[in-house]
């Protein structure tokens, strides 16, 4: 069976490992890479032994499927391109900064029979998939996802550079639809929102409390899952997964510590970015539907908007 061709548009910080991971799939021929700067392409392509594009135009002529890894803000103009040009798509989150360009690329690829995946990459983490399975209509859900400032994705805010993936992970786990949104944010370095908190209230009962900051002195993702006689304690960067659950009804307090059955999971080894893009080819090649599709990509998007109509109501009422 003949390779799947790939590109890869964009090989900065990120757009690099888009490029090395598909070079190691086996069925899998990495036609090119294009970046606007052209001497940032040839040296990735040098790496990984395929050709440097100064214009992913003509990478498209010869690929049937590409990543797009630029800058949110070309995210629309760039994946349009990649669609009328009949490429299969996996486009980096957040899958565009506005509603109403990413509403018409889900339909152009739609109309097109265009697999679109957006990287929302925390589904495809070995932590969350080995949790998922003890995880089952959770009641409050916190999460914290911070890191020490870099000036690559503030051309948006913290919501969408950030949080975003903690928002799709809660909407993967939690299908009820949302009844109530509260938030506060703050730029401090950047023109944008470099700290977020937001309370999620869901239709269901479920309640999530999200915190993202891009200016805190260390590296700390994890989410939390409380639900009816279990806790769930997920650590991203490790990764780790313990699990917390009673072994029946506790008669009082002083039983409670006996009837807890601890158990910390199992973790394979697998590099999130390369179970993603292997994912990606697998869709293209056998026709099945991407784990984070368009419309999930939409729909967080939606909530993150939701999120910043949020922080500016907040700032309106303490100016």
């Amino acid at each position: 069976m003949s390779k799947l061709k790939v590109g890869v548009i964009g090989v900065g910080s990120l757009g690099q490992h888009h490029a090395r991971v598909y070079s190691e799939i086996k069925n899998v021929e990495l036609v090119g890479v294009a970046d606007s700067d052209p001497q940032r392409a040839q040296e990735i392509a040098a790496k990984h032994k395929t050709k440097a594009f100064s214009d992913h135009r003509e990478l498209l002529k010869q690929t049937q499927a590409v990543s797009v890894v630029v800058p949110t803000s070309l995210h629309y103009a760039v994946a349009k391109e990649v669609i009328a040009a009949g490429n299969h798509l996996l486009l980096e989150k957040p899958i565009t900064s506005k509603i109403a360009e990413a509403e018409e690329l889900v339909k152009l690829a739609e109309e097109k029979a265009i697999k679109l995946q957006v990287g929302h990459i925390e589904r495809f983490n070995p932590a969350i998939r080995a949790a998922s399975e003890h995880i089952s209509d959770p009641k409050f859900i916190e999460c914290t996802r911070i890191a020490p400032f870099v000036s690559r994705g503030t051309d948006v805010p913290v919501v969408l550079d950030l949080m975003i993936h903690d928002i799709d992970i809660i909407l993967s786990f939690v299908r009820s639809p949302l009844k109530n949104i509260s938030a506060i944010g703050f730029n401090l370095v950047s023109e944008k929102e470099d700290i977020a908190n937001a309370r999620l209230e869901f239709a269901n009962g479920c309640v999530a409390n999200v915190t993202a900051s891009r200016i805190s002195a260390k590296k700390e993702r994890k989410i939390r899952f409380f639900q009816r006689n279990a806790y769930i304690n997920v650590d991203y960067m490790k990764p780790e997964v313990k699990v917390y659950k009673l072994k029946g009804e506790p008669r009082g307090v002083l039983d409670l510590a006996k009837m807890v059955d601890y158990q910390e999971l199992k973790i394979d080894k697998i590099e999130p970015l390369k179970a993603e893009l292997s994912a990606f080819v697998d869709c293209v090649i056998n026709g099945r539907e991407p784990l984070v599709t368009g419309h999930d990509g939409l729909m967080a998007l939606k909530i993150a908007e939701e999120i910043l109509a949020g922080i500016s109501e907040h700032k309106k009422l303490v100016s």
